[in-house]
C-alpha cells in the first residue's frame, strides 16, 4: 500500500513539474504547484481504488493513469486559479534615482 501511495506521490510530481514549465506564471512558486499536483494524484489514485475496489499497489498501471489525470486536473485547477492573481503586465525595469 505504502508504494502505491508513494508511486502517485511520484507521479504527481512529475507531472506538476512538467506543468511548472508548459504554463509560465510570473511570480508563482513552483514549489507549490508541484505540491497541488501531488496532492491531486493521491485524490486521482484514491478516487480509481475507490470506484474499481482494487487494492493500492505501485504495479497498477491504471492506477496511475489515474493518479496522473488527478495530477493534471490538480495542475490545470491551480494555475487557472493563481492566474487570476498575478499580474500579465511586462516587466517593468527598476531604476535608482
Amino acid at each position: 500500500m505504502f508504494l502505491g501511495i508513494a508511486a502517485w506521490l511520484v507521479v504527481g510530481v512529475v507531472v506538476g513539474f512538467v506543468a511548472t514549465k508548459i504554463v509560465n506564471l510570473r511570480g508563482d512558486d513552483p514549489r507549490l504547484s508541484i505540491g497541488v499536483a501531488a496532492l491531486g494524484a493521491i485524490a486521482g489514485g484514491a478516487v480509481y481504488s475507490m470506484v474499481s475496489g482494487e487494492t493500492v499497489g505501485a504495479l497498477n498501471v491504471w492506477g496511475l493513469v489515474s493518479a496522473a489525470a488527478g495530477a493534471v486536473v490538480g495542475a490545470l485547477v491551480w494555475h487557472l486559479v493563481r492566474s487570476r492573481f498575478i499580474s500579465h503586465d511586462g516587466y517593468t525595469v527598476r531604476r535608482s534615482y
